[in-house]
């Protein structure tokens, strides 16, 4: 399902309504009527209705609910809070219909915290139009809903929140569902808009497919069926070999547990064969908790990491056995190992999954060595920063990246050539062509130490198995959410560690299977 901003959602609108020939009015009566099945299916006709409506279109359609919700048995109170000569031209002809059925209409007229009171209250206020802060007075009545409302059904998108950023334009309602119409918007899915939302329905009244799945909509929300059709099928007569070789270069002498959560996730993800590469003294701690894994022991520094002079080692394994690498879980922070980290990136013959401190060796030398680097590079590579992590690629604001995810995820994507994943609620993948995809699967509960090393795994396995890297990036997002989410089920978010996201792998592939 693609993700649109307003402006994309606009064009949908003009050229079905001027192109194709449908109706605005058309298409406002079922936008009106799908959010009367949402209410309905949720509450009977005892519980008293508010409807708020503005002076736009989002109005007219709060018009056509107080209308089909008052034949239908509910009492319902309606609110316009625009004078007459300012409505749009469908939101008037609703009213009009409204009056020709003497259906009492409050015209020009705020609510009451009386009125609200023990209310499901529709807002209908504000659409996905808004891109500046709201005025005071409807500041005051967004602060009257939230205050006073029973529950709250938001029309399209909460008023007061852009559609675009998902950013908070002075205050927004916090709604308890929202029914958006055609195609969920950016506002909807990232914070902090998304926590405004509520549980969000999709409805479908009556945009042309050719419309709504357009190639010129770059931006696509990461769902089940996506991810089931990347998941390769395995046939009979294959082995081991046919599923991959991933190598994992990390640790360091008091961070082995990474590399291993990375190993153990690819090969809980079927990769066929993994490796884990790490210097000597790390090697020999981890040595007795290594079964399905195999072990590379590389030339350590003092310090116990990985040194400069591990790379040729390194680069023979690759060139022999290895199908893709994963760089970074444990490597700590010696500038000898950063270099190499570089130097392997710029050379390796294979797909790479950078992670942590790989990261952290490439934001060394800033964003335009990034580039420079990142454009001289052999062979595709997936980055997987966390906010922190970009913060330091970028060399940008927290503030700034945080009010823009989409933004700068992209243009890092499209500058550097390579795919990004950036993780968060919720986690983004972008692909140096622009495209995005916005993960849907996920939970607090996954903010714990290692679940970063877990998804670097499973990408790594999947691009072992064959999956391109933008593929393997998709997938693995979403299965290392699915995981994330079985596992809080069981355990809650509060008592989770990234070895319980390991361990339900297994049934997050059953379900997807």
């Amino acid at each position: 399902m693609k993700v649109v901003t307003a402006a994309e959602m606009r064009e949908i609108d003009r050229i079905t309504i001027e192109e194709i020939g449908i109706p605005s009015m058309v298409l406002m009566e079922r936008a009106g009527l799908s959010v009367v099945r949402r209410i309905k299916d949720r509450f009977s006709i005892e519980q008293p209705i508010t409807v708020v409506a503005g002076g736009g279109n989002n109005g007219g359609d709060g018009l056509v609910i107080a209308r089909e919700l008052l034949r239908a048995g509910y009492v319902v109170k309606t609110f316009l809070l625009s004078p007459e000569d300012k409505l749009s031209p469908d939101c008037r002809a609703q009213l009009n219909i409204l009056k020709k059925l003497n259906i009492k209409v409050n015209i020009n007229k705020a609510p009451t915290a009386k009125d609200l009171k023990d209310s499901v209250v529709v807002d209908a206020i504000i659409g996905t139009g808004l891109n500046k802060t709201l005025r005071e007075n409807l500041l005051k009545i967004v602060k009257l809903i939230n205050s006073n409302a029973m529950y709250v059904f938001s029309v399209d998108i909460p008023t007061g929140i852009s559609s675009d950023n998902a950013q908070i334009m002075g205050d927004a309602i916090m709604a308890d569902e929202t029914v958006t119409f055609g195609l969920p918007k950016i506002g909807h899915l990232l914070p902090p808009g998304a926590e405004y939302t509520g549980l969000l329905h999709v409805e479908d009244i009556g945009f042309l497919p050719h419309l709504t799945d357009s190639d010129s909509l770059k931006v696509e929300l990461v769902e089940e069926a996506l991810v089931q059709n990347l998941i390769i099928e395995r046939a009979s007569d294959t082995y081991k070999g046919d599923y991959g070789h991933v190598l994992v270069v990390g640790g360091s002498v008091g961070k082995t547990g990474a590399s291993l959560m990375a190993a153990r996730a690819a090969l809980r993800s079927g990769a066929g064969l993994v490796t884990i590469a790490l210097p000597e003294p790390a090697a020999i701690a981890l040595m007795g908790n290594v079964v399905e894994a195999m072990m590379l022991t590389l030339p350590s520094n003092p310090d116990g990491t990985i040194a400069e002079k591990a790379l040729d080692k390194i680069l023979d394994f690759v060139h022999e056995r290895a199908d893709v690498l994963a760089i970074g879980p444990g490597l700590g922070k010696n500038p000898e190992t950063w270099k190499m980290v570089r130097e392997l990136v710029r050379v390796s013959p294979v797909p790479m999954v950078v992670d942590a401190d790989g990261l952290n060796a490439l934001s060394e030398i800033g964003y335009d060595g990034i580039k420079r680097l990142l454009g001289s590079m052999r062979s595709p590579v997936v980055l997987t920063p966390h906010v922190g992590e970009m913060v330091r690629l970028t060399g940008i604001k927290k503030d700034e990246l945080l009010s823009n995810r989409l933004g700068v995820s992209a243009q890092f994507s499209v500058d550097t050539g390579a795919v990004l994943v950036l993780k968060g609620a919720p986690t983004l993948v972008s692909t140096p062509e622009g495209r995005q995809f916005i993960n849907s699967t996920g939970n607090p509960g996954m903010a714990t130490a290692g679940s970063g090393d877990v998804l670097t795994g499973i990408v790594a396995s999947l691009i072992g198995q064959s999956l391109i890297p933008e593929e393997a990036a998709i997938a693995g997002v979403y299965i290392h959410g699915l995981s994330g989410d079985l596992a809080s089920e069981g355990l809650t978010e509060y008592s989770m560690t990234a070895g319980d996201i390991i361990g339900f792998l297994p049934e997050a592939f059953k379900r997807l299977l």
